[in-house]
């Protein structure tokens, strides 16, 4: 069995011409024949090169992996139980599923409040999170739900000012953080500055600290996407050459005579921009944490990738002496940007595995009586039974679920609902619940009560948002009740349990038949 597909993916806009004949090792066409054009991977590579790495259309699309993990979360069941209730009282009429809490606070002294148990990781200089970030910032900040301005948005920004190799003003940045403070209600949520090589040369944290009035930030090892740095693509000359100026590795060199007059002849239409890989060393980074503290962050995370074990074990530990406010550990397989598709497909350790060793990890450490950071785990959540799944996996250390390209296509969906209701083009699928927003998104009513005259302004992508969260938040609350499990800080392990030995052999959740085994025997026997 092959867990892979090779050699043509929907995401690379590649294909086999024998679609029902693949050769399972390799990919390509049981018969592969002299005079084919050539859609499949190698057939495109053979006359675009290196174009062919990267999902397509880059700026329009978010992508995942295609890869059938052996271990998944569907691996798994929820548990419920006929028996009490924990968090409310244990009465029918006391324990419906809309008293279930989704509220917690995260960080020292657990200073940020969150209405909803999410968090978007880093979204940053891409097309995807620029054109979608009004729908973004105000949906999240309508939620209580904390938000990540991702790597490289200052250095991206043309209009930003870099005096002596700092920025000093970045417009984009700004609009970002400020974007999202105005929708902000009663305290709840946190916008979060990231910052990867590139963004600490340039004192980006600095200065949004200083400037923006930022108070909380995220030091970045890396994403499970991919295990080198973020990449886009650009169209523009002047651009490309302006960010390599800037001290971004800019590919093909865009000061080079040859490579302006190949683009200017059409020979290539866009430059990829890349940014530079971390090299991680513990007492650095309790350097650059205590640095960005005297700078007056209130708040420091860490959000890394799906590397190896060992670096899993830094991760865990070094937040642990930095006394870092977040860990985020992303799995492997998935991306909102421009990430190379068979990196993205063949590199990692996927989320059950790696959140299962993150368990493992926090729980040593906090055996021993070392500070545990709040953690957040992310990686191909999408719905509320993934999200209580998560929880459970790794009760009590998990806090929060982190998701990117979910809010992202339900940010979309609603923007796109706008533009139809605008055009007067609303398709026949969504006329049916009416032509207005009102009608169209069923959270309208209740958000026009709460917003008053500022419900006019809250664009369509943030009420595709806040709609889905909404959606989230009803579906986690009524598998809380099943569990009996009225608020988050009540979920357990043990209210999931593993459907094949290997997943328990993993996770260590129990394998579902070994469940309760000795509550069994005592009722019986009793």
């Amino acid at each position: 069995m092959s867990f892979t597909k090779i050699n043509a993916s929907a995401a690379t806009l590649s294909k086999n011409r024998t679609e029902e004949s693949i050769v399972p090792l390799s990919g390509m066409c049981v018969t592969c024949v002299d005079g084919c054009i050539g859609m499949c991977e190698i057939g495109k590579s053979a006359y675009r090169g290196t174009e062919a790495m990267y999902p397509q259309p880059f700026g329009i699309i978010t992508s995942a992996s295609e890869k059938t993990y052996p271990v998944d979360l569907s691996h798994f069941t929820i548990l419920g139980t006929a028996v009490g209730a924990k968090g409310i009282e244990a009465d029918p009429d006391k324990a419906i599923f809309p008293s279930v809490r989704l509220e917690t606070k995260i960080g020292h002294a657990r200073g940020i409040k969150v209405k909803l148990p999410f968090i978007i990781p880093g979204l940053g200089s891409t097309n995807i999170a620029k054109n979608n970030w009004e729908g973004l910032a105000i949906g999240s900040a309508l939620s209580g739900v904390p938000l990540t301005i991702g790597e490289n948005v200052c250095g991206m920004d043309v209009d930003s000012k870099i005096v002596r190799g700092k920025v000093t003003y970045a417009p984009d940045l700004e609009w970002r953080v400020k974007l999202y403070k105005r929708w902000q209600a009663d305290g709840y949520g946190a916008i979060i500055v990231q910052a990867n090589v590139e963004d600490t040369r340039l004192g980006v944290q600095e200065y949004a600290i200083s400037s923006l009035g930022v108070e909380a930030v995220e030091l970045k090892w890396g994403q499970g996407a991919k295990d080198i740095g973020g990449e886009v693509k650009i169209k523009d000359l002047k651009k490309a050459q302006t960010l390599k100026k800037r001290g971004y590795v800019v590919l093909p060199d865009p000061t080079n005579p040859d490579v302006v007059k190949a683009f200017e002849h059409g020979s290539f239409k866009e430059f990829e921009r890349h940014s530079r890989i971390g090299m991680v060393e513990e007492e650095s980074f309790l350097k650059r944490a205590e640095e960005l503290r005297e700078k007056g962050a209130k708040y420091v995370f860490l959000k890394t990738g799906a590397y190896r074990p060992a670096d899993l074990a830094r991760a865990v530990k070094y937040a642990s002496l930095a006394k870092i406010d977040l860990l985020t550990v992303d799995g492997a397989g998935g991306g909102t940007g421009m990430s190379p598709w068979r990196m993205m497909n063949e590199w990692g350790v996927p989320g059950v595995e790696l959140w299962s060793l993150l368990y493992q990890y926090a729980d040593r450490l906090a055996k021993k009586g070392e500070y545990i950071p709040d953690i957040a785990v992310a990686g191909g959540f999408v719905l509320e039974d993934q999200i209580f799944k998560g929880l459970a996996l790794g009760a009590p250390y998990f806090k929060l679920i982190g998701m990117a390209r979910s809010p992202i296509a339900a940010a979309m969906v609603g923007k796109t609902i706008g533009k139809r209701i605008d055009e007067g083009q609303i398709p026949v699928y969504i006329e049916r619940f009416g032509n207005t927003k009102e009608e169209i998104f069923v959270t309208a009513s209740d958000l026009k009560k709460r917003l008053g005259k500022d419900f006019d302004n809250v664009p369509t992508g943030a009420l595709g948002l806040y709609t889905y969260y909404q959606r989230l938040a009803q579906g986690l609350r009524q598998l809380m009740t099943g569990n009996r499990k009225f608020a988050l800080e009540y979920i357990t392990r043990d209210d999931i349990a593993a459907l094949t030995k290997e997943a328990a052999d993993i996770s260590g959740i129990d394998y579902v038949l070994d469940v309760d085994r000795e509550e069994v025997d005592r009722i019986l026997e009793g």
